[in-house]
């Protein structure tokens, strides 16, 4: 494939609608768009909005599963030389009037309701919005219910009807390829959720090298559960497919017995999501009875043994991904098919084409030698900043123009990058620091542990003593001696976890993308005592 010559969302519509207009693009509710006729609906969705006064330079969010009319709302904003907002699906009334007033929305597209969350009765608890969203002024809603003066979904298409093609050729026009059209919220588990700003080259740029790394090719297709709003899910996945011409094969909320249904029905050749969802399918009734040889790569992030899980569902060539949203999702992914079987999931791979990324020392901010563990930092690609925050802005960069992830990881000899947890993870002990990681990776390498996580837990000695939080493989029963004893042999004494908790996987605690919330693991040792 060529790479698209595009570098704005909407030129790259036109050009693939161009390229492969018969080639399907996206799938889902019963729904199905090729290239050409996506961007024909995108197009006459785009003229509504513009009847709205929706148009350059405003911002609307969206608030749905993983419908068809997320994906239609998104890149009709971005056509329009707007800012897309997504919100988390699983936002609270006091997370969902933060984000609409911070990112000034003057829109907001919602769904009645998904899954427990009734938006309906959120955007009524927001009120009165003059006071607590002052900025917002148009509403449209998916669903059967609407909320005040909401318009249907449906109804913009039809306000847009007689709006000249001229619109829309004159945003398109008016892009350019540093316009910021994404604002992202991340979780915001510490803190209040920061707005990270998204550019349209690197959507494109970023996602191409991301694409090339898994081997996606023209009509390849995607099983999609993971949530759009989610870096993953709008980032990484829609323009690695868009930009490959391939095709979103979308599931509204992910459950197992449908996932499969899906990816069998719908030869998904590629596999976007975690482990514990591979995990799920493959231990549903269903399983045996379904096809899923289709798939064939994808993304994923965990340890190689989860990442087997991936394996076994039938994606012999997952890649193991590695990013942030700051980083337009991925900045290393190990390629699934070429790489040597030794690196492909114990480390991240290498930085994607165009990404310019080094590894420091935390105090001195010099490159650390190959093989040693420092904080990784990135210069390309990366967001231009965080809406709105100065103060994180200027926390986040180095002086020389360097974002800092937080991230601590070290290169091997070939150029590999293995991530070794975050900087706030690791644990001081006794006055010595240690990290999560390596002390997990001992941990996970014992017959009879499926998972392990280390954090700190507080000690009125030593301040901190390490604990480790431990997942057995199903029908064992680890014993903490023999484990013990074990890591005395690979471990120095202060690594050594002095508190152990063996749980069932289901118990973790999870934030609301489906990652294990670390700041919580602590308190499994306070209900243990």
């Amino acid at each position: 494939m060529e790479m698209p010559q595009a570098r704005t969302v909407s030129g790259l519509l036109i050009e693939q609608a161009e390229r492969y207009g018969d080639i399907e693009a996206l799938v889902g509710a019963g729904q199905r768009y090729t290239y050409a006729s996506l961007w024909q609906r995108v197009r006459a969705f785009a003229k509504g909005l513009s009847t709205l006064g929706i148009g350059r330079g405003s911002r609307v969010a969206i608030l749905m599963g993983n419908e068809p009319e997320w994906i239609i709302a998104d890149l009709a904003i971005c056509t329009l030389g707007g800012t897309m907002v997504a919100v988390n699906t699983w936002v609270t009334t006091r997370e969902l009037a933060y984000i609409l007033k911070h990112s000034d929305a003057d829109g907001l597209v919602f769904a009645d309701r998904f899954l427990k969350y009734d938006y309906v009765a959120m955007l009524g608890e927001i009120e009165p919005f003059a006071e607590n969203v002052p900025r917002l002024k148009t509403l449209i809603h998916h669903g059967a219910r609407g909320y005040g003066d909401s318009i249907p979904f449906d109804e913009i298409f039809e306000r847009g009807r007689d709006v000249p093609d001229s619109v829309i050729d004159d945003a398109v026009a008016a892009s350019l390829p540093d316009d910021i059209v994404y604002l992202l919220y991340t979780s915001g588990s510490t803190s209040t959720p920061k707005g990270v700003q998204i550019q349209n080259y690197g959507l494109i740029e970023n996602m191409w090298a991301l694409g090339n790394r898994m081997h996606v090719v023209p009509g390849d297709r995607l099983w999609l559960a993971v949530s759009l709003y989610w870096g993953l899910g709008c980032e990484n996945a829609l323009f690695n497919l868009l930009t490959h011409a391939g095709c979103v094969v979308l599931q509204s909320a992910f459950e197992p017995g449908e996932a499969l249904r899906l990816i069998e029905e719908e030869r998904c050749t590629l596999f976007y999501g975690t482990a514990n969802m591979a995990q799920a399918m493959v231990e549903h009734p269903d399983f045996a009875n379904r096809d899923t040889s289709s798939l064939r790569s994808g993304g994923t992030v965990g340890s190689p043994d989860q990442i087997a899980r991936v394996i076994q569902l039938g994606a012999k060539e997952i890649c193991h991904i590695y990013g942030l949203t700051e980083t337009y999702g991925n900045c290393n992914v190990s390629d699934g098919r070429l790489d040597p079987p030794d690196k492909r999931h114990a480390s991240v791979g290498r930085p994607l084409e165009g990404v310019v990324q080094r590894i420091v020392d935390r105090d001195t901010g010099e490159p650390v030698r190959t093989g040693e563990v420092g904080e990784v930092q990135v210069k390309r690609f990366v967001m231009c900043g965080y809406y709105k925050d100065e103060e994180k802005n200027r926390e986040a960069y180095t002086e020389d123009g360097w974002f800092r992830t937080g991230d601590l990881g070290f290169y091997d000899e070939d150029g590999y990058l293995y991530f070794r947890g975050r900087i706030k993870e690791m644990i001081k002990t006794g006055g010595i620091n240690v990290a999560p990681a390596e002390v997990e990776e001992r941990l996970m390498a014992i017959p009879g542990i499926k998972l392990a996580y280390v954090v700190g837990v507080p000690d009125a000695v030593r301040d901190e003593v390490i604990g480790a939080v431990i997942i057995p493989e199903p029908g064992t029963t680890p014993d903490q001696t023999a484990i013990s004893t074990r890591l005395k042999a690979e471990l120095a004494a202060y690594k050594m976890p002095r508190r152990y908790c063996f749980i069932a996987e289901r118990d973790l605690p999870l934030t609301t993308t489906g990652k294990v919330h670390k700041t919580k693991l602590p308190d499994l040792f306070a209900s243990a005592d």
